[in-house]
């Protein structure tokens, strides 16, 4: 692989990492949740076989209860 293809292939995990960190923002507040940190990783990319990571970041412990309910609530759903 070139350069110039392992650019591109980067460049298009940014987007696709950058699009699910917008969906994830959105599905959160769809339920109550506001993860602050949110973001892609971007010392994911380095190197020459960059993997894309989401960095679901540090929130405060109201923020962490919140989200275990909506969890426990959508495992409950899936059980009954």
């Amino acid at each position: 692989m070139t350069t110039t293809e392992r650019r591109r292939a980067a460049a298009g995990r940014v987007r696709e990492a950058e699009e699910l960190v917008v969906r994830l923002r959105g599905g959160f507040a769809g339920v109550g949740v506001v993860l602050p940190s949110l973001r892609v990783d971007p010392l994911s990319f380095a190197g020459d076989g960059p993997v894309a990571l989401l960095d679901l970041g540090r929130c405060n412990l109201d923020t962490a209860l919140r989200l275990v309910q909506v969890l426990e609530g959508k495992a409950a759903g899936h059980d009954g």
